[in-house]
């Protein structure tokens, strides 16, 4: 197999048949496990194989024992990054998953500001990590929390899982440091006003079963006037006494608000300015 482009590129029969598989499949990130099922290598013929196709710039190294495989069009590209979104599924190694938060975010439009990190909430924790050139970070969530999750398709043969619109505000009102703050959510939300379904949203925030989520999305839909009172009245239902802060991330300072049960620590001025940005 020789790619006309580039004669640095030529493969063996082997080589050329994994790249063929590896396509047929649509996995253009894999592992050392997946040379050995595909060709039938021993691990150390494995792994001298994908070093050959790393020098050759046929695949790029992601991290150690993870691939990507390398647009034919780039010729002999020795840094190249792929998609971050298809590397996150990768790097989660089959476990429970969706791409949230800023990333999210960033996915569903929601945000002006390009990410840097990409933000992954799985079941498995694990530690941040270095990869194809980004940075991703994980939060942990409980198995019972996998809702409000879609499919997004980042290539003709490559999809994703991550949070809808309404799922994405919610996990930003819980972690808003997770999406830059709660300033970042609310400019979010804001940029969706009109097809964010409001009733979705509450009923996210019910089922997800966190206090401090259910009293920063009822005050920022009365603040940027969004829900009805009824809809509202039943969020202040059952509040708990104790106060929770609008943004968790920011200094316990600012008024305290009964009716929501919130300590302002940012003014509701600041969040009416940036929803009229």
């Amino acid at each position: 197999m020789r790619f006309k482009d580039d004669a640095s590129k030529t493969l063996g029969p082997r080589s050329a048949g994994l790249v063929v598989r590896l396509h047929e499949q649509g996995r253009t990130v894999f592992r050392i496990a997946d040379v050995r099922r595909i060709t039938g290598l021993s691990a150390a013929s494995a792994r001298s194989l994908a070093r050959q196709m790393v020098a050759r710039g046929v695949v790029a190294r992601a991290t150690p024992g993870l691939f990507q495989l390398v647009p034919f069009e780039l010729g002999r590209e020795r840094n190249f990054a792929g998609n971050p979104f298809v590397l996150a599924r990768a790097l989660v190694r089959g476990h429970d998953y969706y791409l949230s938060h800023g990333t999210a975010m960033e996915i569903h439009g929601m945000t002006t500001q390009p990410r840097l990190v990409v933000t992954v909430s799985t079941v498995h924790a694990r530690r941040p990590v270095k990869a194809g050139g980004y940075a991703f970070r994980f939060a942990v969530c409980r198995k019972r929390d996998l809702f409000g999750i879609t499919d997004h398709w980042v290539t003709k043969q490559e999809r994703v899982r991550v949070s809808d619109p309404e799922r994405t505000i919610v996990d930003g009102l819980r972690r808003p440091v997770y999406c830059g703050g709660v300033t970042e959510v609310v400019q979010g939300l804001v940029m969706r006003r009109e097809s964010v379904n409001v009733s979705l949203l509450i009923r996210y925030a019910v089922q997800l079963g966190v206090g401090a989520v259910v009293r920063r999305l009822g005050y920022l839909l009365e603040t940027l006037e969004m829900a009805p009172s009824g809809e509202l009245d039943s969020l202040r239902r059952g509040l708990a006494c104790a106060y929770a802060r609008l943004d968790p991330d920011l200094p316990a300072e600012g008024a305290y608000l009964r009716r929501w049960r919130l300590r302002l620590n940012v003014p509701r001025e600041e969040l009416r300015a940036v929803a009229a940005t």
